[in-house]
């Protein structure tokens, strides 16, 4: 894609977006042109041409940019997840302004191409989904080359990070999940958020606090329990809703609380996702209960619910930017050992967390 065709939609000249792209530090003087550049290009997958930079510089011998391939380690595609499309759209704005290029998109299908006969435990999946995956073609997995990378979106299943390593020079993970140090990882502790999450309906004067989420792989759930034995309220598993984490499921989930005689004062929901569905399924209701709602990952529509959801952020963009910039040291071979960076989360106050009333706290 041309810097000719970027500049006819963002309405402005071919030099004007050759300054913008090919220099990260500057800015037009014309508000918001710089970052609508920046969104057309990274729309169009548009990545600066590294010979011909090298030639304009005089460079003989151009460098070959660093290739990186995503692993969406827990979905089939990245329309299943608003949170991982966001941090995607998060990755590719960093690729283009380190100038590398953009890879593959692998899942797990991709995977099992490698021919292995393992087994790998896959969060939402079910042996035989797998078995079915494991039979179905997908692209060609890229053999291993020195100026590749990897990005893991995820937890990845632990029998799959040494055939990673045989096929990929570096390697970094994004998750909230740290691993055992096996490859660079920033995370931002979804336990952490959880914890956050947990106390701030307590300090509301809830104790009737629900969950919805995945029960059996997230720290988020870990989180949740932890909190309340915190403030010794005992785990009530009739509050304990295990789901997909989708908006689809938290409606549904929410629909047969509602329809339950002994209902929760406050939900924590494990991403934002779910908590939409919740809020859905609040507002169809003729007598809007108060239910105060709380998730994790603050994807730009939990600004725009009705109420304005109550969420704990999670810094994607900086997350993007030091898992590429992991990368990178790996190619320029400045550590040899796997490092961790944690970064930390903070809580959004908006709408839909309220103080518990007074029959609430009678309830309780």
């Amino acid at each position: 894609m041309s810097i000719k065709r970027i500049a006819e939609l963002a309405g402005t000249s071919p030099s004007t977006v050759s300054r913008v792209l090919n220099n990260p530090g500057h800015f037009c003087q014309t508000p918001g042109l710089s970052e609508q550049i920046w969104k057309i290009a990274g729309e169009l997958n548009y990545l600066p041409n590294p010979a011909a930079q090298a030639l304009r510089k005089g460079e003989r011998k151009p460098s070959f940019p660093l290739t990186v391939d995503f692993f969406l380690t827990r979905f089939d595609s990245m329309d299943q997840d608003p949170f991982f499309q966001e941090l995607f759209r998060c990755l590719q704005k960093e690729l283009q302004q380190t100038q590398c290029l953009l890879g593959k998109v692998l899942s797990t299908a991709d995977i099992w191409n490698l021919g292995t006969e393992t087994y790998c435990t896959v969060p939402y999946k079910t042996r035989e989904k797998i078995h079915q995956e494991k039979t179905t073609p997908s692209p060609a997995f890229i053999s291993r080359k020195e100026n590749a990378g990897l990005i893991l979106l995820g937890k990845c299943p632990q029998e799959l990070i040494p055939l990673l390593k045989k096929r990929y020079a570096y390697l970094a993970g994004i998750d909230r999940n740290p691993t055992d140090f096996q490859y660079d990882e920033v995370i931002c502790s979804g336990e952490a958020a959880a914890k956050i999450a947990v106390e701030h309906l307590i300090s509301l004067g809830h104790r009737k606090i629900a969950y919805i989420g995945d029960c059996t792989y997230e720290s988020r759930y870990i989180g949740y329990y932890q909190a309340l034995l915190a403030h010794q309220i005992p785990l009530d598993y009739q509050f304990i809703h295990p789901s997909k984490q989708t908006e689809e499921e938290g409606f549904h989930i929410m629909n047969t609380i509602l329809s339950s005689l002994e209902r929760p004062t406050a939900i924590f929901c494990a991403n934002d996702c779910t908590a939409i569905g919740v809020l859905k399924a609040l507002k169809r209701t003729r007598k809007h209960p108060d239910i105060s709602v709380i998730s994790i990952d603050n994807i730009e529509a939990s600004a725009h619910t009705t109420p304005m959801l109550t969420t704990i952020d999670i810094p994607k963009q900086e997350m993007a930017h030091l898992a590429l910039l992991s990368l990178l040291e790996q190619q320029k071979g400045a550590h040899r050992e796997c490092v961790r960076i944690e970064l930390p989360c903070r809580l959004l106050e908006r709408e839909s967390c309220n103080c518990a009333t007074i029959e609430m706290k009678n309830m309780n």
